[in-house]
């Protein structure tokens, strides 16, 4: 098991929570009040029963009831606004910690960096939320005012006192007993319902693969084995929980009982009165509750103790964006020097000391066999994995001189696999922008001429697709992925394997989307095994295992490295590089 610092995450966290510091004070100042409060109804029965019941005095009574009537009026209005404060902390928390949480989470599952804790990150700032909302947080404000509730007992009769203490002590052991036993099927529940959850996501998304290879039985039974195990384990942790939640609510009930029972004892001894007696039930009921309620929301208090460690992790190991300096729009210069890479948690380096040139108005087709580092360049190129060793920089800056999201609006990127999101075409197109720019959309689709294939939809850019892509075919899919590659005016475009899901016309498409990019003064790189991918190519880099074999002119390299050169010179449009 891996060590992992997690001072810096945890420092980050509490200053989050340090910025609702005047929210917690007003919130233990309404605790103070609702809590003197809460003495209203044991002093009203003493009363009623000392005085009122003596006296018979309907006068005192009626004073009495109208002024404990404001009283209560006061604390529910009181114990009310503490609860809606409780609920704006929590959401100020989360909303300080969205944008942050939300980048971590990107750059851990990018670069393998904390990933098992990124797999969770939003859902454990929520679980932190939700306890920063919740009646439990007010009931820890509570609990400071329970020595004061059984001070109040002490003073009706020590005995009584004395039983308070133990019960409270008892409850106390009960809430550590909860916290030690139920934590590891707690966690076990969480981690069961994370993996069915996971795996029910992926068959969902890959719904066609499994109809088509027959694999519904054996995907279900794979599946129900999980959820089995879900099931099991939750069915486990709520019996733990709810066993100790039970006993404690059971074990308060019999105290109040015995405080009563042991009152009566001493109202016969004429060492207490009867208003006393009820009061001090009445105290201990109100001293014991917070704890009570501890202990019924204990999983709702470990879970985001849980959430608090994984953030603190996953923030301590993804350090917050550092401000750039605004650079101006850089021109398609892109210089890779000695770029060694490593695959995020992977020791053995995917690329080793390449080095090449792109300038404006070239496209650079890179070759290779599978597995060659053609697809671990691309990433590279846009900035997603960071070089162990080396520098690639666009127009003499080094790539992390760039914010990430300025970076990506001047390298578009068209990966191999095409993955769309929920939403329009439009919105796709526009990188998921909230209001897209309709002109821009359509310049880019026109671009990447996929103008006319989208008009063909049933409502045309406003045609809502899937993240699985819905029906869309694997060519249309690529030409939209090149469209919005394309969209905002990117100064280099990165193309990885751009037509393995072209037909004819969609390669002669991508060829012409090219060469107005090269008219343009911009530059295009392209990751390909198909030749008629690196047509318009006047650079050729050959990569073997990750070491650049060749690089210079196309047809120079094709000469000398490629052995079916002769075919590719004839048929452009066929066969693969090899």
């Amino acid at each position: 098991m891996r060590t992992v610092n997690d001072t810096n995450g945890r420092a980050e966290l509490k200053e989050m929570r340090r910025k609702s510091r005047s929210l917690f004070w007003l919130v233990a100042l309404f605790s103070v009040f609702v809590n003197i409060l809460m003495l209203t109804a044991p002093l009203y029965m003493l009363q009623i029963y000392d005085r009122v019941l003596g006296s018979r005095s309907e006068e005192t009574l009626l004073a009495l009831s109208v002024l404990v009537a404001f009283l209560f009026l006061v604390m529910g209005l009181l114990d009310y606004s503490r609860g809606r404060i409780l609920a704006r902390i929590g959401a100020k928390f989360q909303a300080n910690l969205d944008q942050r949480v939300f980048s971590a989470v990107l750059q851990a599952s990018s670069n393998g960096r904390g990933n098992e804790y990124a797999a969770t990150g939003m859902r454990d700032l929520e679980s932190i939320q939700r306890l920063l909302s919740s009646p439990v947080l007010a009931s820890i404000f509570d609990i400071l005012w329970t020595p004061l509730f059984i001070f109040g007992i002490f003073l009706f009769h020590p005995w009584l006192g004395y039983l308070a203490i133990t019960g409270g002590v008892a409850l106390l052991i009960l809430a550590f007993l909860n916290q030690f036993i139920s934590r590891d099927p707690i966690h076990t529940a969480n981690s069961s319902k994370f993996k069915s959850d996971q795996m029910a996501g992926q068959m969902r998304t890959e719904a066609e693969l499994v109809q088509s290879l027959g694999m519904r039985q054996s995907s279900f039974d794979r599946l129900s084995v999980a959820r089995d195990e879900s099931l099991s384990s939750t069915i486990n942790a709520s019996d733990i929980s709810g066993g100790f939640s039970v006993l404690t609510k059971t074990f308060r009930m019999f105290l109040q009982s015995a405080m009563l029972g042991l009152g009566a004892y001493l109202v016969l001894q004429n060492e207490m009165t009867g208003g006393a007696m009820i009061a001090g039930s009445i105290l201990m009921g109100r001293a014991l509750a917070p704890i009570e309620q501890l202990i019924a929301q204990w999983a709702m208090v470990q879970q985001a103790r849980k959430g608090w460690k994984n953030l603190s992790i996953l923030l301590s190991e993804t350090p917050a964006e550092r401000a750039r300096t605004s650079l101006p729009t850089p021109k398609a210069h892109l210089k890779v020097d000695q770029l060694t890479l490593l695959p995020p948690g992977q020791q053995q380096a995917a690329l080793q000391m390449v080095s090449f040139e792109v300038k404006p108005g070239q496209a650079l087709g890179v070759i290779g066999q599978s597995g060659s580092g053609k697809s671990s360049l691309a990433r590279a190129i846009m900035g997603v994995w960071t070089p162990a060793r080396g520098k690639i920089r666009l127009d003499g800056a080094a790539l992390d001189q760039y914010d990430p999201d300025v970076l990506g609006s001047y390298i578009g990127y068209l990966p191999q696999r095409v993955q769309l999101f929920d939403g329009t075409i439009a919105e796709n197109i526009a990188r998921m922008a909230i209001q897209p720019n309709d002109e821009a959309v359509v310049l880019a689709a026109q671009k990447a001429a996929a103008h006319d294939m989208i008009l063909e939809f049933p409502d045309g850019y406003d045609t809502v697709v899937t993240a699985n892509g819905g029906r869309l075919s694997g060519g249309q899919l690529q030409r939209i992925g090149l469209a919005r590659a394309m969209y905002g005016e990117p100064v280099i475009l990165v193309l990885d394997e751009p037509n393995s899901n072209l037909d004819n016309d969609g390669s002669i498409a991508l060829n012409t989307a090219i060469k107005q990019m090269k008219a343009a003064g911009k530059a295009v790189i392209i990751m390909a095994h198909r030749p008629s991918a690196i047509q318009e190519c006047e650079m050729i880099l050959m990569l073997e295992g990750g070491i650049v074999k060749a690089f210079g002119p196309k047809e120079d390299v094709l000469k000398s490295m490629v052995k079916n050169h002769a075919q590719i010179a004839k048929m452009p449009n066929a066969g693969g590089v090899s």
